[in-house]
């Protein structure tokens, strides 16, 4: 028997060692895997998706009113953040075709989930673009019954919280995935169309004009917002410098009028705000009011919509003011999870009971104890938690009044000095991205230099009334002035009025 020789030896070692270096590279690198169908949120967990982070989205979307129909094209800019084999997108309007960088890619869809296999597996870390062309009629589209899209007499408005943009372009939708936004629209020549941001340019093309908007901050999905109809636009710059675009259906009869004169005011609101709770965090204001009363407004992004219905009985300046502190609470700093909604709506109607207080029509300490003492302590009111309300009561009419009225005892608790330090600090933190009610905690008693986890409990999660103690921040036991009454009633209007139509939209809401 001949033996091996040497060099054959080394021969059989190098295989061996480059099997076991393929055996390694092969279990480093798993085979890529689909992306979560929802993005974690623990009271709805199909919202949004998992797998990819988006950072743009380039919606270039054609609508005629006469037949409701969209045609649009939507980019979406994204990064991978782990190995996709394939990934969904949220979208209720059929898709024709979808591209992943280039390269024609499947694509199935459900109800409103559109699944996307790319041609080939995109890595971790990867970038990827993708583009979707699709068409539909979305007052025609119904998902799990709801049908958030409103149609105009001469147009229509894409406006919803939670939900609207399945039914206008594809998304990853959920508030924890911000991104930027270009948004071109294109509508029949002489038809307005508002949206987002700041107006790029108008241009026209035979019979057609295109709005292109851009939104150069990050935005939740469901803050971006389309209107289409007959407006009589207006636009400008404040004395500080700061533009706005405002737009009010043209047949808006006597509502109009008021809704006009209280949107012109929406600089002086910014700049008001501004002094409580730090800078303006967007480049542009304003809102629109369309020709339609669909029951709410909504604080999409530098450009709340508003429901026509508000200014019914005259001049109403506390809804602008609700849904212009949204863009700090709510917009600017957005929520991981619903289930801090108090984030949002609380804080934005303590800000009208700021306002009320700064301007002579009853102090933010009047209208806690016309509240407090004005519903018995058996109301189903104190049995919510609003720290953690459940899955369809985000928008309960708790949330919006004890949410200011646990603000309103914080500061009780802490003094002035640290409580506007608190609110401030909240917006420059949180500028841009999300926040959770475990972390208000934290900056709370930080910035105090308190335990604040009693009063928490008592405000936030105890399905009771709080007790009337100092460390509740209600030992003041004074009467309520008179005078605070009016501004109550408005205020409690304004908030009836948005929740009452928030809460029935959320009958059909997905779960």
């Amino acid at each position: 028997m001949r033996r091996p020789s040497s060099h054959r030896r080394v021969r059989r070692a190098a295989v061996t060692v480059a099997v076991g270096t393929l055996v390694a590279a092969t279990a480093a690198y798993a085979a890529p895997s689909p992306g979560a169908r929802g993005i974690g949120d623990p009271y709805y967990p199909l919202y949004g998706n998992g797998g990819y982070d988006v950072s743009h989205y380039d919606i270039a979307v054609s609508y005629t009113p006469s037949n409701d129909r969209v045609v649009g094209t939507t980019t979406i800019t994204a990064t991978a953040t782990q190995d996709l084999s394939r990934f969904d997108l949220d979208l209720a309007l059929p898709a024709s075709s979808v591209t992943v960088d280039g390269v024609a890619a499947g694509f199935r869809q459900g109800p409103h989930e559109l699944v996307v296999t790319p041609a080939r597996p995109v890595r971790n870390g990867r970038p990827l673009t993708v583009v979707v062309q699709y068409a539909g009629i979305p007052s025609q589209t119904s998902v799990d019954g709801l049908d958030p899209w409103v149609r105009t007499a001469d147009g229509a408005v894409a406006v919803g919280e939670p939900e609207i943009a399945a039914w206008w372009f594809p998304s990853n939708d959920h508030p924890r995935d911000k991104a930027t936004f270009d948004i071109a629209v294109t509508v029949p020549t002489g038809v307005e169309a508002l949206s987002n941001g700041v107006l790029r340019s108008k241009t026209t093309s035979g019979t057609t004009d295109t709005w292109s908007w851009r939104e150069s901050s990050p935005m939740a999905t469901y803050l971006a917002f389309m209107a289409v109809g007959q407006f009589d636009v207006r636009s400008g710059t404040s004395a500080t410098g700061l533009p706005w675009v405002t737009a009010v259906a043209a047949n808006g009869g006597a509502e109009g009028r008021y809704a006009a004169a209280d949107l012109a005011r929406s600089p002086e609101v910014v700049d008001w705000h501004a002094k409580q709770w730090g800078p303006y965090p967007f480049d542009v204001t304003g809102g629109v009011a369309p020709a339609a009363d669909f029951g709410f407004a909504l604080e999409n992004q530098t450009r709340p919509v508003y429901t026509r219905g508000f200014w019914s009985s005259g001049s109403n300046i506390y809804v602008v003011v609700h849904e212009l502190a949204h863009q700090w609470y709510g917009d600017s700093v957005s929520v991981t999870n619903w289930k801090d909604i108090w984030l949002n709506e609380g804080f934005a109607t303590f800000a009208e009971w700021r306002w009320s207080e700064t301007h002579g029509e009853g102090t933010a300490q009047q209208l806690l104890r016309a509240s407090y003492d004005g519903i018995p302590a058996g109301d189903s009111f104190w049995t919510l938690p609003i720290g953690n309300p459940g899955a369809h009561r985000e928008f309960s009419g708790a949330v919006y009044t004890r949410g200011a009225m646990t603000l309103q005892a914080l500061r009780n608790r802490v003094g002035d000095p640290a409580f506007f330090q608190i609110m401030r600090e909240w917006a420059r933190q949180h500028a841009y991205v999300n926040g959770q009610v475990s972390q208000f905690i934290s900056l709370a008693e930080q910035l105090s230099g308190q335990d604040l986890d009693g009063f928490f409990q008592a405000w936030l999660y105890a399905p009771k009334k709080p007790a009337p103690t100092s460390a509740n921040g209600l030992a003041d036991r004074s009467k309520v002035d008179p005078a605070a009454v009016p501004s109550k009633r408005l205020i409690d209007a304004v908030t009836a009025a948005e929740t009452t139509a928030r809460t029935g939209a959320e009958t059909g809401r997905r779960s």
